[in-house]
């Protein structure tokens, strides 16, 4: 594989000279949010931490966990952007939020260095993710308060491609912006790469392959990662799919699957700090080859809304082995989100892994499925209720229905009543698919 790197130096430092200039960062930082953030300063005095208990980085198990739902009341309680916004309005350059697909969005503002840091880390994810400065990329996402619409074409400039703005719903205009401007790199979220997929064939009568994307990066929603996901996609468009995952918190793209795909690599080195954390105790992993935890950020240098040791709820596994692209940094696949785990007689089900069972089924299925609650998780009484699309080519439905649940309760461990549904049934997303459906109020 050949070696390339969007900032070799800090992509292939050792994990001790990156250390180094974590904890001086670090320091730096928290002596900012100390001094700048009322939300955070309330906060450490409460749990009874005082500045003087924080010497480094060995140190910050101290310090508590912030929450979602957190600066959620922060900025409702003290508006625009909350207690913990640590700037002034007059050096804010740019406000974006969240999707919101958990609560009410909460807003994240920047300043110029902010926007600076943004770029690099996001310009080191894209180029880890292969985005080179002769491509061409067709930007299928949106280009409003969502984090990866303006932020990822500030790196895709600042790599030197060309961007080309299209955003969500213009599928037709995608085709047209293709074929016109010799569009070679697709970046959107697997929803919307699958969307597109079945629209080329029923709307344009043509293979997504006759599109001409060499790649295809995706992101903002588990899918990328999803073995059955993925090789639907490189077989549909018949080039390679490369990952990233972000964090409207803390910056846009964080990890970048580079071309050995084997997981996403970290690459934000010097601007956050990442722990992993079992999700239930909070106590803190060691970030070994096969582990699997909650990822946590401190960011590191950050003015405008700074989050000390932020629970993002992905649940991921690390890869710490060495990787043959030269990048030092630890890797990941993100198995869901930890408040979209299920929880079935102990064991733990991910709406991502149902998926990927599903989709392993094509063509007898779409790949499309919803998983329907009856009542509040994560604790569900099995058989969990699962519609899944089927395509006209299945013979026998009986058969098909017991050979999905065969499979789920093989794979999976939970057992689950498959209510199959014609294709077209299922709603289809643009942007991030939902896969489960509360029937409650």
């Amino acid at each position: 594989m050949k070696k390339e790197f969007f900032n070799e130096k800090m992509e292939t430092m050792s994990f001790e000279e990156l250390h180094s200039i974590q904890e001086e960062k670090f320091i730096k930082q928290i002596d900012y949010v100390w001094g700048k953030s009322p939300f955070y300063q309330k906060k450490f005095k409460e749990h009874g931490v005082e500045r003087g208990d924080i010497r480094g980085l060995e140190d910050l198990h101290k310090l508590p966990f912030t929450e979602k739902d957190e600066l959620r009341r922060s900025q409702e309680e003290d508006p625009p952007l909350g207690s913990h916004c640590a700037a002034p309005m007059d050096n804010i350059i740019r406000i974006h939020s969240s999707s919101g697909t958990t609560g009410i969005p909460t807003f994240v503002g920047i300043t110029r260095h902010d926007h600076k840091v943004w770029t690099e880390i996001t310009a080191r994810s894209l180029f880890a993710k292969s985005v080179r400065p002769t491509d061409v990329m067709i930007h299928a996402v949106g280009l409003t308060f969502f984090v990866g619409g303006l932020p990822v074409k500030d790196a895709t400039e600042h790599i030197g491609a060309a961007f080309v703005p299209i955003g969500t719903g213009a599928s037709d205009r995608v085709v047209m912006t293709t074929k016109r401007l010799g569009g070679n790199l697709l970046h959107c979220t697997p929803s919307y790469a699958q969307y597109l997929a079945d629209y080329v064939r029923k709307k344009q009568n043509m293979e997504p392959s006759e599109l001409g994307f060499k790649k295809l990066v995706v992101g903002a929603e588990p899918g990328g990662g999803v073995p059955a996901i993925k090789k639907r996609l490189q077989e549909d468009y018949q080039c390679i799919v490369s990952e990233g995952l972000g964090n409207s918190d803390a910056a846009p793209i964080i990890f970048g699957e580079c071309p050995a795909q084997q997981g996403m690599h970290f690459c934000a080195q010097e601007y956050i700090f990442p722990e992993l954390i079992d999700p239930s105790s909070g106590d803190v992993l060691e970030m070994t080859d096969g582990a699997e935890g909650e990822l946590v950020y401190t960011l590191l240098d950050r003015e405008c809304c700074p989050v000390v040791r932020f629970r993002t709820r992905d649940r991921i596994t690390i890869f710490s082995d060495p990787c043959e692209c030269g990048r030092t940094s630890f890797r990941i696949r993100c198995i869901g989100r930890t408040d979209d785990m299920l929880l079935l007689l102990g064991v733990n089900v991910f709406p991502s892994a149902i998926k990927d069972v599903v989709t392993s089924f094509r063509p007898l299925t779409t790949g499309d499925m919803l998983i329907l609650l009856d009542e509040p998780g994560p604790k569900v009484q099995p058989p969990l209720k699962v519609q899944v699309e089927y395509t006209q080519t299945v013979k026998d439905l009986t058969a098909l229905k017991k050979d999905l649940e065969n499979i789920l309760r093989e794979k999976l461990v939970f057992r689950a009543d498959v209510e199959l549904v014609p294709e077209g049934t299922l709603p289809r997303y643009e942007m991030k698919t939902k896969l489960i459906k509360k029937l409650f109020k």
